[in-house]
Order: structure tokens, then sequence, then C-alpha cells
């Protein structure tokens, strides 16, 4: 049966830390956004107390969490566990994540005071402030078999650095981050790092959603940006002043007459138009 807590209880965290796999949901402020949902693998994370959760970020080709986390006023985000062996389970944790880019101050402190072990391709550190953990049956998820972590972007990073240290720096990381995690898909600002190496090495960011419905930047609201609201609005006033001109041609005889009668009752006696609420 499912059950809610302030924290994560002593009997969770054991399992939680044992888990090889966990999801992380995030979304924009705006409706017009799209949420997203990333998979994590490894055993790059952990759980500081009862109400901390942490997980190392790694470099790849979106930024999504990062981006919604940095929002002004956001920082939602819940992360997700299940068992795939053993009695069924779920877990999830929600709560107000925190950026902890690297280079920064607060990363190498968070680093050193966790004794945390950064490999090629460490973006930031996620750390989550827990505010409800819920957990629940988890009936109908399947068992699994886990064979090994997968290496592919553990050993693509540190070719990558490899080649930097070498001497090829449009094989850097900041490069990289301009260039790929530099905006979200809907247009929100994400790496600082690589939106300040975009704009030192000209680096043009990765356009990320194509078709007629990709945005050219973010939309707040209910996801009707500005210049669409006043293209609207003028649409709006020339097909009226089209249908007033030509309403005498259209209409049949004495339906011009009635027209104009219903419009001059809109009038006051000063010439202005009445508003009814």
């Amino acid at each position: 049966m499912g059950a809610f807590y302030e924290t994560i209880p002593q009997s969770l965290i054991q399992w939680i830390i044992e888990q090889k796999l966990f999801w992380v949901g995030t979304a924009p402020l705006s409706s017009a956004g799209h949420v997203n949902l990333s998979p994590k693998g490894g055993q790059y994370f952990g759980v500081i107390d009862e109400r901390t959760f942490w997980y190392m970020d790694l470099t790849g080709s979106g930024n999504e969490t990062i981006s919604h986390l940095l929002e002004p006023n956001n920082g939602r985000i819940t992360v997700l566990f299940n068992a795939f062996e053993g009695p069924p389970k779920i877990v999830r944790l929600w709560g107000n994540g925190r950026v902890l880019e690297n280079g920064t101050e607060a990363f190498s402190t968070f680093v050193d005071l966790h004794k945390v072990q950064t490999i090629p391709g460490t973006r930031t550190i996620i750390v989550v402030d827990i505010h409800q953990v819920g957990s629940s049956c988890g009936f109908s998820v399947p068992f699994y078999e886990f064979k090994e972590f997968r290496p592919t972007l553990n050993d693509f990073f540190e070719r990558k650095d490899r080649k930097f240290r070498e001497g090829k720096t449009e094989e850097s990381m900041d490069r990289y981050w301009a260039l790929k995690n530099a905006y979200s898909m809907d247009g929100l600002p994400g790496m600082p790092r690589g939106l300040a190496a975009g704009k030192r090495e000209k680096v043009t960011p990765l356009k990320k959603m194509v078709g007629p419905l990709a945005p050219t930047r973010y939309r707040d609201g209910q996801g009707f940006g500005t210049s669409q609201v006043l293209v609207m609005l003028l649409a709006s006033f020339l097909l009226g002043a089209i249908l007033m001109s030509y309403a005498p041609l259209l209409l049949p005889d004495g339906s011009s007459e009635l027209l104009e009668s219903v419009v001059g009752k809109t009038r006051s006696n000063d010439g202005s138009a009445l508003v009814h609420g």
C-alpha cells in the first residue's frame, strides 16, 4: 500500500543506495514547455541525510534538468526508484533541486566534503532538498536482472579529456557545453559555463527542436508569446474592419439596416462605444 513521509525513512535509505537506476523528472514553469524525464545509471549518487539526496550529473546532449532547476522560482524535481528484483517497491522523492556547477566553489566544497569521485564529463552535482517521500506497491513493474553498467559515456569523455590535454582545444568541455548545454529545448538558459563559453568562443548553440511548432525562444504563460498575441489582435481588428466594410454587400436586403441599428445602439450619445460587462 502507498505511504507518505516528510523525510526518507531509515528503512529505505540503504535500499535507495543499492539501486542501479533511477529517474529524474522536472518541468519548466511555462505550460507551453516540455516535461522532462531522464534516466540515471551508475553509482554516482547518495543520501546525505533523511532530507537530502544528491547525484553527480554527467554531461550529455541535453540539459533539461539543469535549465528547469535554474529557472527563477522553479527548482521542482522528482526522483523515482523502483525495484527490479526482490519485493516490489516504488519510491519517489519530491523536493527542490540545487545545481552545483563544475568549477564553482560550491561544487568543489561539496566534492571535498562528501569525498565524491568525479570523472571526466562531470558537469554538475544536483542536490535535492526533500520535502516529501512516497512509497507505493510496484506490483506491475517487471523483473529485470542487472548485468553491468554501460561504460560508453565514461569512455567517450575520457577520450575527449585526453585529446584536450594533448592540446586539442576544440575538444574542451566548455565548447561542448556551449554547443549542447547552453539552452533547453524550450529556450531556457542552461549551464552558465556553457553560456559564457559560447559568447567567449563564438559557439552557436545547437537547435534542439524541429518543425513548425519548434519555439524560437522561451514562451511563458499559457503558451502564447507577446508577438503571437499582437498578431492575433491585429488579425482580429483587420477581420472586423473587413466585415463592417463589406457587410452591406454580403447581407440580404434589410439586413444592413438591422446591422447599423445594432451597432448604433452600442454607441453612447457622444459617439463613444459602450462597454457591457
